[in-house]
């Protein structure tokens, strides 16, 4: 088992291990004392999940009760973000109680933002059933749903109170999602660690995951510590991510947030060097780690229909953006562009 301490605005750990959503129950009583648990979870992962999380809680003394929705990114959305807050209200949960996000990035992101706001903050945990939320959406605070124009436009940043990663959960994964989870632990070797992005180029990683789950939460908690609001270099976490939201909103969100992300690091890396900003190609490299952990590499889509996505990216500041440039793999910077250039960027898709 492993226990990462993160420092932000809130102190909490992040707990790694297998079989330990069993003492939930306990750590949250810890936490909380006796009060009320709101279980938040999709339709996929309350078959699995949800009787041993509510046994746990209550054999401890906490009651629960759960809200359950309709799995997929089209929830993610301002209307069952409102339907959580009726339930919560109807419910009369009380800033003395707590939410459990229980499942992906979904999820998390739904269940934090909403803690956020119900009362003006109830706590809440973070529990990650996927890979991809586990590395990176449950820990660092970015809560958030979708508008129209574009992915996590409304949000805040709020810190859960723990994140309990059990390693048991990731079995259940389908082999696409579990994929869609390598693509971020992808983006932390390109970004800050070359040994971490060695140790998954061949795509042999399931005997090892819960370390490299680790490495990566270290990897965010550091950026987190010293850039919690996203103003610096916790923008670094964006590497493929400018037109990996593009690639999302321009299939209709039929292409996975994963392979979105698998997607605009090849983008990136190919743009940066054809453009001379970067110190070494890193295009093959990433090409080859991505195909052999079952990510794509290349999308169907017109450079025009990617740039114009990315122009309503929330990273966008005026008529710049921050783009993520692979100087070398295990080291990226932040290169401020003229939203123009995206249309240039686009053109190595």
């Amino acid at each position: 088992m492993e226990i990462i301490k993160v420092n932000a605005s809130k102190e909490y750990d992040v707990v790694i291990g297998g079989g330990i959503l069993s003492s939930i129950g306990e750590r949250c009583v810890s936490l909380f004392g006796k009060a009320r648990a709101l279980i938040v979870t999709d339709s996929n992962v309350a078959p699995l999940w949800l009787e041993k999380t509510k046994a746990s809680l209550e054999s401890a003394g906490i009651a629960t009760l759960e809200f359950i929705f309709t799995a997929g990114e089209d929830s993610k959305s301002k209307e069952t973000l409102f339907e959580l807050l009726e339930f919560a209200a109807e419910n009369r949960i009380t800033r003395s109680d707590f939410a459990v996000a229980l499942g992906g990035g979904v999820t998390g992101d739904m269940t934090g933002l909403a803690s956020s706001l119900f009362l003006r903050s109830i706590p809440f945990i973070q529990v990650p059933t996927t890979l991809l939320a586990a590395v990176d959406s449950s820990v660092g605070g970015k809560t958030a749903v979708n508008l129209t124009a574009g992915k996590n436009l409304a949000g805040a940043f709020y810190q859960p109170s723990l994140v309990l990663c059990d390693t048991d959960t990731l079995s259940t994964l389908p082999d696409c999602e579990f994929a869609n989870g390598m693509a971020e632990v992808i983006k932390y070797g390109v970004i800050f660690d070359k040994e971490l992005f060695d140790k998954v180029q061949n795509g042999d990683v399931k005997s090892d995951i819960e370390k490299i789950i680790a490495r990566c939460v270290e990897l965010k908690r550091d950026v987190v510590a010293k850039d919690e609001f996203d103003c610096g270099d916790r923008q670094l976490l964006n590497f493929g991510h400018t037109m990996a939201h593009s690639v999302e909103k321009c299939s209709d969100f039929g292409i996975a947030h994963g392979g979105a992300v698998a997607i605009g690091m090849v983008i990136a890396a190919k743009a940066s060097y054809a453009l001379g900003w970067s110190d070494e190609d890193c295009t093959e490299a990433i090409i080859n780690t991505n195909k052999n952990n079952n990510l794509p590499v290349e999308c169907e889509f017109s450079p025009r229909m990617l740039a114009d996505a990315a122009l309503s990216d929330k990273k966008r500041s005026g008529g710049s953006i921050n783009f993520v440039v692979p100087k070398k793999i295990g080291e990226c910077i932040l290169k401020k562009i003229p939203v123009e250039d995206l249309y240039k960027i686009a053109e190595y898709r």
